[in-house]
């Protein structure tokens, strides 16, 4: 097997994001995925990440660096996470992890988070197997 990349995702990849997408349960990205890369672009507290292998990416995180005013560090938050179901298990979602990690380190970060809906067992086994500990009692309120 090649060695496993990473590099910032650019409005080019958006068809890739979106068929990624589908595999998570968003099949309606295509008309808007353009415009949300270019505005990750342009934020200073935002990344999006590509990976694979060969000449092909197979997954992609989202990141946003978010101010804590209660504690002295920052925190990261996944924002999106997905490894084509092609590839999981080839180390791509670790290469994007450990990128992710590194980066949020440099910008004073002290932890990570991510929400994952309880349907998606097999990433919950990822994560915990990363050393991410569940941490209960998640809401969201619809606007």
């Amino acid at each position: 097997m090649s060695e496993n990349w990473c590099r910032p995702a650019t409005i080019n990849d958006a068809a890739v994001l979106s068929g990624l997408l589908v595999q998570l349960g968003y099949p309606d990205t295509a008309p808007f995925i353009t415009a949300k890369l270019a505005a990750i672009g342009t934020d200073p507290a935002a990344r999006c990440w590509v990976a694979g292998y060969d000449e092909r990416v197979l997954g992609f995180l989202s990141l946003h660096i978010l101010p804590q005013i209660a504690l002295p560090g920052d925190f990261a938050r996944i924002s999106y996470f997905c490894i084509d179901e092609i590839a999981r298990g080839r180390g791509v979602g670790k290469t994007l992890l450990g990128h992710a990690e590194l980066y949020a380190r440099e910008l004073g970060c002290d932890r990570m988070e991510v929400h994952c809906h309880q349907r998606r067992v097999d990433a919950h086994r990822f994560y915990v197997r990363e050393g991410f500990a569940e941490s209960p009692k998640y809401f969201i309120k619809m606007l």
